[in-house]
């Protein structure tokens, strides 16, 4: 998995959108393999909040399979992180599937404005929520979401919504932020029950 790019320092979310965007001018498409290196092989937050926003910009999570991609991403991630692998290994056809840099840059710019916004409301609150457990919970959920993206991929706005759930969880984890937490997971409640009750 190497790459030009080394890992910078990413404390929120618009510093993980200046990197992507950065990256994404330099090439006429942008890889995974391309954006692993600043997202960081042992840093679980920001590689929720890439896969979160992918999934859930317009521009780019309504693209076939782009949901199913960012979920296995998360999948594979999580799954390697929980056994303390020193290095998040992916298959060549996940690092190497490209999407075009302008729809990257479209999306980072689309989420800019909201991005300072949502930045200046992040602070570390209910720490014991992103904490030991609390990770592995989040985790585990995430891993959760990840198995079925392929399934959402069929149902209108549910894979959206995952999407949602994963950069939500990323930003708590990156701000020590257990408020933020705790409305992902009452956030993913909400959408189970709204499932439900749509199913019935």
């Amino acid at each position: 998995m190497a790459g030009n790019e080394t890992q910078a320092d990413i404390n929120n979310i618009q510093q993980l959108l200046v990197q992507i965007e950065r990256v994404a001018r330099g090439s006429d498409r942008i890889s995974l393999r391309m954006v692993l290196p600043i997202l960081g092989q042992r840093s679980f937050a920001p590689i929720l909040i890439f896969a979160g926003l992918i999934t859930v910009a317009p521009v780019l999570g309504d693209i076939p399979g782009v949901p199913t991609i960012m979920g296995a991403f998360v999948v594979l991630t999580v799954a390697q992180l929980l056994f303390r692998k020193q290095h998040i290994w992916l298959p060549r056809w996940m690092l190497d599937r490209s999407i075009a840099s302008e729809k990257v840059v479209k999306v980072s710019q689309w989420c800019c404005r909201p991005a300072r916004y949502i930045d200046r409301l992040l602070r570390p609150r209910l720490e014991f929520m992103v904490r030991t457990m609390g990770t592995y919970a989040i985790a585990v959920t995430c891993f959760l979401i990840g198995l079925l993206m392929p399934m959402m991929e069929v149902i209108p706005f549910t894979a959206n919504g995952a999407g949602a759930a994963f950069t939500i969880f990323g930003l708590a984890l990156i701000a020590d932020d257990g408020l933020l937490a705790l409305m992902a997971f009452a956030f993913i409640v909400g959408f189970i029950a709204l499932g439900v009750f749509g199913l019935l």
